[in-house]
């Protein structure tokens, strides 16, 4: 095949002609398109596709095919070829057909078809092609094919090359990952020369970087990683969901904004391979991409970012706020709005601390989802991110063990998730059990399971653990003068009042910390719903409340009273 395959299968001729009329004009260049109405004929070629090194990008399939169902058939493709994206096509109102809209709801929650796609009408028709770019854009991220691609070489899985994948992960930048000892390893090292040092890096423009600093890292990420000037009217700590949002209102509505970020964008949201309940996305969004497409939307708005710089210290400086970075440098803000987020809690089990990163994740699976093809995978966890991460693996692992603590998955996980998992046959819900043990020569190769309820313990063949069990926000770094509950995340508003930390005459804002002036947004935020979706929200309510802080402080100045007695300031 010239390139990867689009497939359409249609049995009415008159739409099958359509489909094809439309994907040839537009993508025959760089796509091989096949259209057939035979569903035998179809899965011939995805099974001849299986062998070619191109892979398959996308399957169309009508509702109705002679001898099967189209989701039946698509439902199929997943098992042939996990990253091909499917879609049913449907007609251009489906929703005035109750059966085929209840069948295409049903197979979307169920994981059985990735979205639909209306019919082409007129040529061109630019909707058609709308979702189909969407589906082909999505299949090369997860591939990691596209041109721009960071090859990462390194001679083990842990170590340093492994925190150069963490890197990564959390940088809107594609990149691979192979070992030294692997034929594509061995490949890369012959052409980066005899002075080379793992792990190595070898970049899109040619160059090649043995064992790199961080600085390197984030600039060859894209990463901004110098600050612009050293005075803001908002200084926002964290490029999670919370932040990015913070971002966009504040730069949008003309605060001059400065993002710090010790890593890249998206936070803990880049762990989630598939979000399909946020309000707009109909057909679901990455957290990767969503975290992207943020990014991109506060910059063109004028935000300013660091990025692989830790913020140590916060503290007040007369009407602004003084945020030091962890190399000394600092920055002023008249505001500055914390959305650090959180991190994964650790099993704290040493054998399999000593392979994180060698078979043992914290996070997500996003980048490991093909190591684990025809494997056996676990998941910890009870929450959305997990049941997300088991979902995913499913694609791939022969097996995936989705361990859960709890005596059922209904008390932190959303339905659609549960029913999902359920209808998913090589995903096992591993109730009331714990993972206490494991180990390998090298890598992840086995773990012990132990029943919470009669204590007696097995010994499971294991190739990947992915571990999502609870958070610890990230407010170490923060001083006294900010109050924290008993888990360490940030009071706000009426929780400051109650326990007595506020120093003003006027009452907090809902966001605001016991530090004037300073607010906290998203999962950092005590006593806040741990979903992106009401990061987002957090992050634009908290520029709300800067701006009616600032412009109370303007008529306090106006006034000539003090602004720290000031109704708002």
């Amino acid at each position: 095949m010239p390139g990867p395959l689009v497939l359409a299968v249609e049995d009415d001729a008159a739409s099958l002609a359509a489909v094809a009329h439309e994907l040839r004009d537009r993508y025959a260049s760089s796509y091989s398109v096949v259209a057939t109405p035979s569903p035998d004929e179809a899965l011939a070629t995805l099974e001849d596709a299986a062998h070619d090194s191109e892979g398959v990008a996308l399957v169309l399939a009508g509702a109705r095919l002679p001898g099967t169902a189209g989701i039946d058939l698509l439902e199929h493709v997943r098992a042939l070829h996990p990253d091909a994206k499917r879609a049913l096509l449907v007609p251009w109102r489906p929703s005035e057909d109750s059966p085929t809209a209840e069948a295409i709801l049903d197979a979307m929650a169920l994981g059985r078809i990735d979205y639909y796609v209306r019919r082409p009408a007129a040529s061109p028709d630019e909707l058609f092609h709308h979702a189909i770019t969407s589906f082909l854009l999505e299949w090369t991220k997860v591939r990691r094919s596209a041109p721009h691609t960071v090859h990462i070489v390194g001679e083990t899985w842990s170590g340093r090359a492994n925190d150069l994948r963490e890197t990564f992960k959390r940088c809107a930048q594609p990149h691979a990952f192979c070992l030294a000892d692997s034929d594509e390893g061995r490949a890369l090292l012959a052409g980066a020369g005899a002075d080379a040092k793992l792990p190595l890096m070898l970049l899109p423009d040619g160059r090649v970087l043995s064992d790199p600093t961080n600085r390197e890292i984030a600039e060859a990420a894209g990463a901004p990683v110098d600050l612009e000037q050293d005075d803001y009217d908002l200084v926002i700590v964290g490029a999670g969901p919370a932040g990015l949002s913070s971002a966009v209102y504040g730069a949008s509505e003309g605060l001059s904004t400065l993002v710090i970020d010790d890593g890249g964008i998206g936070g803990q949201a880049r762990s989630s391979s598939l979000i399909r309940n946020y309000l707009g996305f109909s057909s679901g969004v990455s957290g990767g991409s969503l975290a992207e497409q943020a990014y991109e939307q506060a910059w063109v708005f004028g935000a300013k970012f660091v990025f692989m710089h830790e913020a140590s210290s916060i503290s007040p400086a007369g009407q602004s706020l003084i945020v030091t970075l962890a190399d000394g440098r600092r920055v002023r803000g008249r505001a500055v709005v914390l959305a650090t987020g959180v991190s994964y809690r650790r099993l704290g089990v040493a054998a399999l601390e000593a392979l994180n990163g060698a078979g043992v994740h914290y996070g997500g699976p996003i980048s490991e989802g093909h190591a684990m093809k025809g494997r056996d995978a676990y998941v910890v966890g009870g929450a959305n991110s997990a049941g997300q991460s088991a979902l995913y693996l499913a694609r791939y692992a022969r097996r995936v063990g989705l361990v859960v603590r709890a005596p059922s998955l209904d008390a932190a996980m959303s339905h659609y998730l549960i029913r999902a998992i359920e209808a998913t046959p090589n995903v096992e819900v591993m109730i009331r059990t714990a993972v206490v043990g494991g180990g390998g020569d090298g890598r992840l190769q086995h773990l012990v399971l132990r029943d919470l309820v009669s204590a007696a313990e097995r010994t499971v063949p294991a190739d990947g653990l992915f571990v999502l069990i609870g958070a610890r926000p990230h407010t170490s770094w923060l001083p006294d003068a900010i109050a924290r509950d008993g888990d360490g995340y940030v009071l706000t508003g009426q929780d400051v009042a109650a326990a007595a930390r506020w120093p003003l005459e006027r009452s907090p804002f809902s966001h605001e910390t016991s530090l004037p002036r300073v607010f906290a947004a998203g999962d950092v935020r005590s006593g806040s719903v741990k979903r992106v979706a009401s990061g987002v929200g957090e992050g634009s309510v908290a520029i709300q409340q800067v701006h009616a802080l600032f412009e109370a402080a303007a008529r306090s100045a106006d006034h000539g009273s003090r602004p720290d007695r000031a109704s708002a300031a």
